[in-house]
């Protein structure tokens, strides 16, 4: 595990050899007691301290010790812990008397887990491959881009790289709730609800030594890039190594990997999971207000805010703290949004629960309820102070994501957190949630529209929109087409335009279609494209006779080039490989400033930066060749990273087995 203690699970026995001076031990004549203990001022009272002695068996339900074989002097011990024992580091003593005599010896420490092959433990989960690829495996792939043009980045969790567990627990100890009362605080860390509550608080550092501060802003100088990361364990290091500061930055996927990889860590299983259009509701009435003028532009006018995805975990437990039905995967979400008890976390809110509207139960269920199920409104200002609306009940809240079980393809979990868009028991749902009466649907118009994307978006190429206009009704219709294409950033923030028509006769026949082109151009994008490459694109109808209003609008995920990683040599444990890295440079100017960073869990020791000498001309490649030494044999992920002055955050993996050593 990347420890130099030992490291166990509880509810799990584990063997340990002692080897006595002089004698070998005798039962009936020398009596064993051992003590365990965690934290700073360890007590029966708290469940952070046990005396318990060396018999004949073990307990289930409790410490317990006893002889497994004996050779001479060496005295072999099996221990086990209750499946409901405080995880951390334990101290580990032995009491040996004969008669009235006796002494104490300090045996050593060691570091105890969570337990998902325990059916007595409360994060146990049964089924195998679930439990390989939720607490075990190290890599993994987060969905980022659009709920159009999903997109898998490659992530090194690296849950058992060298003094991850060690982090992990101190993370914990850094805790504003231990430094208040460490012996309630190490008392409570039996249950994985209030581990997960901390781990959430934690990997922000909005209100505590936490390890991640975020930015949105796309000022990265002071720091590094969100995007440029691309796995959890150089963060966790850095956090660790200067003193437990802030590791500048991250965004909600990194704050949701860096929990994924402290949760896998203390035993607890996780996943990262990715809503697309996801709500981020601030006064909890169930609606996001959006506002536009009469060009389209968004305006300000509200804090709500539409995400072009978010990324929060799940992690599996039972809630003995809650009515039966609520076991299983629980929501929690380390990006810093809104308070939860003064605190900024959220969770661990129930799938089950937010799937039902069972709203009022711990914890923080109805704003993981709106992220999922808010309807989106836009309000058109008009010149004369006038407002119209237009009602958008089916957009937030889609194909929300995760990684497969046991493969690099995505698993679509949207059924998991709410029933069909529209059906009758989604309407029982919000019923039962007593919130606001769902907004009425707009009156027909009678005219439908959509933007499309004809040909998709390259980083470096001019490309085309469209906005396919249908008039359903018998009468031709006489419109104004405003049509804007600006950067955008994917929590919904728009920055400069890059494309506009304002068309003032739009004619529609009856019955018939009309589609309206807008060319999006590199020169008008790429110097102000943010490194989350997304261009929004409003279009706003107006009819002349009736003044009604249509809106339309899309986020677009402009492609980055691909990395193409190829492997020299034969995969071998403990055998130098060659990892050959090339991209091509698809912009019409040089790339400077280019860089591959590496990583890989049991391929690499930590991260390796390859930096290029020179400029990449228009069509050439970025070339780079890597060493690798894998410590470990199985399946593996190489994660990679490119930068450059005009490029950033473009990531690759490539799977690579390792055979291992020939016995």
């Amino acid at each position: 595990m990347g420890s130099q203690r030992l490291v166990v699970r509880r509810g799990q026995p584990f063997t340990i050899m002692l080897h006595f001076a002089g004698r070998g031990y005798e039962d009936g004549v020398d009596t064993l007691a051992l003590n365990v203990q965690t934290g700073p001022c360890p007590t029966e009272t708290w469940g952070t301290r046990s005396h318990f002695p060396v018999s004949s068996r073990l307990q289930a339900s409790a410490w317990s010790a006893a002889v497994e074989q004996q050779d001479g002097t060496a005295l072999s011990l099996s221990l086990c812990s209750p499946p409901d024992a405080r995880i951390g580091l334990y101290t580990l003593t032995m009491e040996a008397s004969t008669g009235y005599q006796g002494t104490s010896f300090r045996l050593g420490d060691f570091i105890l887990l969570f337990n998902p092959w325990c059916p007595e433990d409360t994060v146990y989960l049964e089924d195998e491959d679930q439990r390989t690829e939720y607490v075990l495996t190290q890599q993994g792939i987060i969905y980022q881009g659009s709920n159009d043009f999903i997109v898998s980045a490659p992530w090194n969790f690296g849950q058992f790289e060298d003094n991850m567990v060690e982090t992990c627990l101190l993370l914990l100890d850094t805790n504003p709730k231990f430094f208040r009362d460490q012996n309630r605080d190490c008392s409570r860390r039996n249950c994985p609800v209030y581990i997960g509550r901390v781990v959430s608080a934690m990997v922000n550092c909005n209100d505590d030594q936490g390890v991640l501060a975020g930015r949105w802003d796309n000022q990265y100088s002071d720091g590094v890039s969100p995007m440029s990361w691309i796995g959890s364990v150089e963060i966790l290091r850095r956090w660790s190594k200067f003193g437990c500061q802030p590791v500048r930055y991250g965004q909600c996927w990194v704050f949701a990997a860096v929990a994924c990889t402290v949760l896998r860590c203390l035993g607890i299983p996780t996943r990262v999971v990715t809503n697309y259009n996801s709500a981020h509701d601030t006064n909890q009435n169930l609606v996001i207000d959006r506002y536009l003028d009469e060009r389209g532009s968004l305006q300000q006018g509200s804090k709500d805010m539409i995400w072009n995805f978010h990324c929060w975990v799940e992690s599996w437990m039972a809630r003995p703290d809650l009515s039966a039905g609520y076991d299983g995967w629980q929501a929690l979400d380390p990006t810093p949004q809104e308070k939860s008890e003064g605190v900024y976390c959220c969770g661990p809110s129930p799938v089950k629960a937010i799937k039902e509207g069972d709203l009022v139960l711990n914890y923080d269920i109805p704003f993981v309820f709106t992220e999922v199920n808010a309807d989106l409104i836009y309000w058109i200002l008009q010149s004369d102070g006038s407002r119209k609306k237009t009602v958008h009940p089916s957009i937030v809240g889609k194909s929300i994501s995760t990684k497969g079980v046991g493969r690099d393809s995505r698993e679509d979990i949207t059924h998991h957190y709410k029933y069909p868009e529209g059906s009758d028991k989604e309407r029982e749902v919000f019923a039962k949630a007593k919130r606001q009466k769902r907004p009425v649907p707009q009156e027909e118009t009678g005219m439908t529209m959509r933007i499309k994307v004809p040909q998709g978006a390259n980083n470096g190429c001019d490309f085309d929109v469209v906005a396919a206009i249908h008039n359903d009704t018998d009468a031709e219709r006489q419109c104004r087409l405003m049509f804007c294409a600006r950067v955008a950033s994917y929590n919904g923030n728009v920055g400069p335009e890059c494309g506009m028509k304002d068309l003032l006769n739009v004619t529609l026949p009856p019955r018939g279609d009309k589609v309206v082109p807008l060319r999006v151009l590199y020169e008008k994008y790429g110097h102000c494209l943010t490194q989350d490459n997304v261009v929004k694109v409003v279009a706003l109808l107006v009819e002349y006779q009736t003044r009604e209003h249509i809106v339309a609008m899309r986020d677009i995920y402009v492609k980055n080039p691909d990395i193409k990683i190829r492997i020299l040599g034969e995969p071998k444990q403990k055998r130098k490989l060659v990892a050959e890295i090339t991209l091509t440079n698809p912009l019409a100017t040089p790339l400077n400033g280019c860089s591959f960073t590496v990583e890989g869990a049991g391929l690499t020791e930590g991260q390796k930066i390859q930096e290029l000498d020179c400029p990449v001309e228009p069509g050439q490649e970025a070339k780079a060749r890597v060493d690798l030494m894998p410590r470990q044999a199985g399946l593996r992920k190489l994660v990679v990273d490119f930068e450059s002055d005009k490029l950033k955050g473009v990531k690759g993996f490539r799977n690579v087995i390792i055979a291992p050593l020939p016995k």
